[in-house]
């Protein structure tokens, strides 16, 4: 569950770009993710509510379930199904509630980019080939589609990102796996500059219950 998360969100939620050899470069893409991540970047704090949507058609899998990430830099807290996983940009604590366990990890800077979204977006230009798919009005929305292509052989092929584009913000997110599963995270709400602490990304154990295990795998 943890690795998958670790792909997230992905983009709900900057940088010379790179040309790569034997790549087309996607100028209009590229300009439209630096901005994306401008805008990311300049709130203080974040707040979003998302769905999240497994689907493999072949093995006739499709779950949705609902969560919440807040962020403020290299700091999250992440919660969704049960699971939450928190963050001080140091130290990653992950609660299992199936098994009431709380494992404690360093963080490890290539799969915490994937969960804190203005991380993610700094750094794409290293991991990513962006190319503009299409534009179009949905629902009364100007919206853009993205693919990232990732430059390195990954378990997925590409993600798309589907943005507002008078908001400059995330609509959806959708991985493709080269399993045939597909990873959908959706914005329910997006809450720019919520009021948080540095208390929020810390583990306490007293918010969890009496008995739950501590497992320091650092």
């Amino acid at each position: 569950m943890k690795k998958i998360l670790l792909i997230i969100l992905i983009a709900i939620i900057v940088f010379p770009y790179t040309k790569v050899k034997a790549q087309v470069v996607d100028k209009k893409a590229i300009a439209i993710v630096d901005k994306l991540a401008a805008k990311m970047k300049s709130f203080a704090t974040l707040k979003i509510d998302f769905s999240y949507t497994l689907e493999n058609k072949q093995k006739k899998i499709n779950q949705t379930k609902k969560g919440t990430i807040i962020i403020k830099g290299d700091k999250y807290s992440l919660n969704v199904a049960g699971q939450k996983i928190i963050s001080d940009g140091k130290t990653t604590w992950t609660y299992i509630p199936d098994a009431n366990e709380v494992q404690i990890n360093s963080v490890n800077p290539s799969e915490d980019e994937g969960i804190n979204l203005t991380k993610l977006l700094a750094s794409y230009s290293k991991n990513f080939r962006p190319k503009l798919i299409r534009e179009e009005k949905v629902g009364g929305v100007n919206t853009i589609v993205v693919d990232l292509v990732p430059l390195k052989t990954k378990a997925y092929f590409k993600v798309r990102l589907v943005i507002d584009k008078d908001k400059d913000q995330i609509i959806s997110t959708e991985i493709f796996n080269k399993n045939e599963s597909t990873f959908k995270y959706k914005v329910e709400k997006f809450i720019p500059n919520p009021k948080v602490t540095d208390a929020d990304f810390t583990f306490k154990k007293s918010n969890y219950p009496a008995n739950v295990e501590v497992n320091d795998m650092r």
